[in-house]
């Protein structure tokens, strides 16, 4: 093995994570045998016991910040990433996002933005519930290029909304939104990660947004539809829940963790 690799095996790195819930939790399980010391943020001191574990946790930011983590996940939501993220870029530490309905906040994007054009640091957004962002990255520049993203969900997921619009949807799919995803983000901001991941990936211009409840719908599904003059692309993702927390896709922890082992192994040890 060569030195440098053999390195890479046994050097511990130190990786900070923002939060302790479902997704955080399964952040960890996933990462368990990637050789990190790991610095927990998290309100609450409950946890103290899992120290032994190779987890260190915190209560302030500072705290964080002064472990020098080559890397810092979010993994507890846009306020979280709002009162974090620009502290973290600003003293150059890269962050990994999950909350990326956060973006929605323009100002806070503006913020996030700044502090990384102040120190070079990265603010990495995993593809998280849908794939072929390569794809359509590679499009973007095109001057025809139309994508449509569809959120499909049961109608358990859109309960209130369906309620305030007094509308029933028993057996038929009924469309709550269609348009910008701008005015998408507006509408939904905790509800279209994924559509603000593809306009973050491709000009907002030429995405189109629709929102869906499908009472045929087991889960959590996405589709993506592209037309451009390299050609046509439709994927559809059906995700299955978390079955630690219903409300999010097992998929988006291990997209989290599979960023994080990008990151720590750019030359491709994942």
């Amino acid at each position: 093995m060569a030195p440098q690799l053999q390195q890479d095996f046994l050097r511990p790195f130190k990786v900070g994570l923002i939060g302790f819930g479902a997704i955080a939790r399964e952040v960890l399980l996933n990462s368990q045998h990637a050789g990190i010391e790991w610095t927990v943020l998290t309100r609450s001191a409950a946890h103290a016991d899992r120290a032994q574990q190779n987890i260190r946790f915190v209560h302030e930011i500072s705290a964080l910040i002064e472990t020098r983590p080559c890397v810092v996940i979010e993994a507890a939501g846009q306020t979280a990433l709002a009162e974090y993220g620009p502290a973290l870029l600003g003293a150059g530490i890269p962050v990994i996002v999950a909350s990326v309905g956060a973006f929605a906040d323009e100002d806070l994007l503006m913020a996030l933005t700044r502090a990384c054009q102040k120190t070079d640091a990265s603010l990495i957004i995993p593809s998280g519930a849908i794939g072929g962002l390569d794809y359509l990255s590679a499009i973007s520049s095109l001057e025809d290029i139309r994508i449509r993203y569809t959120s499909r969900k049961p109608p358990a997921a859109w309960k209130a909304e369906l309620e305030k619009r007094n509308l029933v949807c028993a057996t038929k799919p009924v469309t709550l939104f269609e348009g910008s995803p701008a005015e998408a983000a507006r509408l939904y901001p905790k509800n279209l990660n994924a559509a603000l991941t593809l306009a973050l990936t491709a000009r907002p211009a030429t995405l189109t947004v629709r929102v869906v409840v499908d009472p045929q719908a087991k889960g959590n599904t996405h589709e993506i539809e592209a037309e451009s003059a390299a050609g046509t692309a439709f994927m559809r993702f059906e995700n299955v829940p978390s079955p630690v927390n219903p409300k999010t896709s097992t998929i988006t922890a291990l997209s989290l963790a599979s960023a994080l082992r990008k990151f720590l192994h750019p030359k491709g040890m994942n």
